[in-house]
């Protein structure tokens, strides 16, 4: 049996591995797609809906969907962009992202896919919502302003024990990312600065290191997000 699956992604043809998702076979072969809830190492849960992509004229998340002989993937293609696009200015009006302000400017998934997608004022009213912002311990700052429930804290930040530190509180509109100040205290300063570095957007903060890194020498202050996998083909 081959251990090679050959798929087409806009028109390319690619190759996978058994098991692959589309995502992980796009990136593969020098394709981005983006993502704001996924995180390499930890289990895809497909929840931002950004890297939906359209399979068999399906739409399906790339993160999880597995990828199969002789499929066909659509991505990059203007209805799809398009959505993608609408999903990034739908998460900017549910919150209150003050981007200069932001200790993440420049270190922001989602500030950096509204670069990507030329995002100047968004097609739905901003709600303005009211939410605090809270401690988390003694090491932590959590700015609800800014949290897109993505939950990567929640699946990848644990003790050593296993309990989790931060997870979801309520549902719907009334969801908010709730975190144990007592497990959040005695976490090593490794794993505090890895919550803040997890994070996509400005939510976890470490305390007391704002601006560590100047602005200008950010991760996508000179290089746009997903350059580190697009590649010119040969």
């Amino acid at each position: 049996m081959s251990n090679i699956i050959k798929i087409t992604i806009d028109g390319r043809e690619c190759t996978a591995r058994p098991g692959q998702t589309v995502l992980e076979a796009a990136a593969a072969n020098g394709i981005y797609i983006p993502s704001l809830c996924r995180f390499e190492g930890l289990k895809p849960a497909g929840s931002c809906r950004v890297c939906t992509v359209r399979v068999g004229g399906r739409y399906q998340a790339s993160c999880t969907f597995p990828v199969s002989e002789g499929m066909a993937v659509e991505s990059a293609v203007p209805d799809l962009e398009d959505m993608r696009k609408a999903i990034v200015e739908m998460l900017f009006v549910e919150g209150n992202h003050m981007c200069p302000t932001c200790e993440k400017s420049g270190n922001c998934e989602l500030q950096a896919l509204a670069y990507r997608f030329r995002m100047l004022v968004p097609r739905f009213p901003y709600l303005f919502p009211k939410k605090a912002v809270e401690p988390a311990g003694s090491k932590l700052l959590m700015e609800q302003n800014r949290c897109i429930k993505c939950l990567r804290c929640a699946t990848g930040i644990r003790t050593k024990d296993n309990k989790k530190v931060f997870g979801p509180l309520h549902r719907s509109v009334e969801k908010k990312l709730f975190v144990d100040p007592a497990l959040a205290s005695a976490l090593p300063e490794r794993w505090a600065r890895k919550a803040m570095d997890r994070c996509p957007v400005g939510c976890i903060l470490r305390k007391e290191v704002g601006f560590a890194v100047p602005v200008g020498r950010r991760k996508y202050d000179k290089a746009p997000i997903g350059s580190d996998i697009e590649k010119p083909r040969s």
